[in-house]
């Protein structure tokens, strides 16, 4: 399978991250992709950018370097009830939106609690990918979240980043696995990242493909491979394939 689309990477604006837009988006170009999300942090996390730089994005040409852009944010959800850190206005002008947990903006609690926070995140209709949700610090039900995704036509994250040797997740290859094995029980899409903070890991999805071979996912459920299918989720269409399986 050969990957057009890295949807969550990070630039400089995200702080702890350290490469600008444009060495992003050449990097891309270089790995061969077509599409690069780029989407940092939310405001809720320490020192990141204030909405009106996720406002602004309208000065940002979508076409460079050959690169499609999608200029969006990490979504940080923040509450019980899937609040995310970024306001409905400004997630109306996003391109993409990943929903993620982080222990800044949300305290974990019991499995039934956390469920419900991401569960209700996922319906709300802005949110595109649900990131990174192998972290074991914040126990979830995987099957409730894999069929509440798949309610709300929303993709999600196989995160490389969580499968390195010495990320700071807990137990992203076992939930990883686990999260795979439910999306295709319930033929839920997913959709590989980078998560890169650094030009170099733009497009590494290494470990990420070599889970999905692995586990014999079905490749027809990611769509890495395919604008189209990337199209349909970005817009939220019920399109054909959705009706069949995602």
């Amino acid at each position: 399978m050969h990957s057009l689309i890295d949807p969550h990477t990070h630039t400089l604006a995200s702080v702890h991250a350290y490469s600008t837009i444009r060495e992003m988006a050449m990097a891309a170009k270089s790995k061969g992709l077509e599409v690069l999300g780029i989407t940092d942090h939310g405001p809720g996390l320490t020192k990141m950018p204030s909405e009106d730089f996720f406002r602004n994005f309208k000065v940002i040409d979508r076409n460079y370097f050959g690169i499609r852009l999608l200029m969006g944010v990490e979504a940080n959800i923040s509450g019980k009830n899937g609040e995310l850190d970024v306001t409905a206005g400004a997630l109306d002008e996003m391109d993409i939106v990943v929903a993620s947990l982080h222990w800044q903006c949300f305290r974990s609690g019991s499995p039934e609690y956390n469920t419900k926070a991401v569960v209700e995140a996922l319906k709300n209709p802005r949110v595109t990918i649900l990131g990174h949700p192998d972290d074991g610090k914040y126990p979830i039900d995987y099957e409730t979240v894999v069929q509440a995704a798949k309610a709300n036509h929303v993709l999600i994250e196989i995160n490389n980043a969580s499968l390195t040797t010495d990320s700071f997740r807990l137990n992203g290859m076992e939930n990883s696995r686990r999260i795979l094995s439910l999306c295709k029980k319930h033929r839920v899409s997913v959709i590989m990242s980078s998560d890169a903070h650094f030009e170099g890991e733009v497009g590494n999805q290494t470990l990420s493909l070599n889970l999905i071979q692995e586990t014999a996912f079905p490749g027809e459920l990611v769509v890495n491979d395919s604008i189209e299918k990337f199209e349909c989720f970005l817009a939220k269409n019920r399109c054909n394939s959705s009706k069949r399986a995602d």
